[in-house]
């Protein structure tokens, strides 16, 4: 990664992740750190299978405006197809996309990477952003290596 202040925010999510026991706490510290220092990060959040229900996507902590999409069936949308996938999804152009599901009339781009833990899918980082193409080869690496960073943590501190 070559951005520096992607590789920054990267690297103090690394080190809270080192200091901190909670998921809650960590995703929070996660969300508001990119939307506040990415401003074309307009909102930022954490879908979580549902461990009730691994065909079902539940929000976790976000930053921006509020979502109707507390639940999505992983065979809707930018966010199940990620999971469905296995694979981080970069949406350029969300209106020429079928499968996105609306947040916001403003949203113009997504990107989804996958958390893995323990080699299994466990939820997911999305990005929702206002300006059209917003996120590149870097934010890539940055958005997949936050999501490494979050599925290690949680091997570190769950049983399950």
């Amino acid at each position: 990664m070559t951005n520096p202040l992607l590789h920054k925010i990267a690297a103090e999510i690394e080190v809270f992740a080192g200091m901190t026991e909670s998921l809650a706490v960590l995703e929070d510290f996660t969300v508001k750190l990119m939307a506040s220092r990415l401003p074309y990060y307009n909102w930022v959040g954490f879908y979580w299978l549902d461990p009730d229900d691994a065909e079902m996507l539940v929000l976790g902590a976000y930053a921006g405006a509020p979502t109707e999409h507390t639940r999505i069936p992983v065979s809707r949308g930018i966010c199940g197809a990620a999971v469905a996938e296995d694979k981080t999804i970069i949406v350029d152009d969300v209106a020429a996309d079928p499968r996105y599901l609306a947040c916001s009339i403003e949203t113009r781009s997504e990107m989804v990477a996958p958390i893995h833990v323990r080699g299994k899918i466990a939820g997911e980082i999305d990005i929702d952003s206002h300006s059209a193409a917003a996120f590149g080869p870097e934010d890539q690496a940055f958005l997949e290596r936050c999501a490494r960073v979050i599925g290690a943590f949680m091997e570190r501190t769950q049983l399950s």
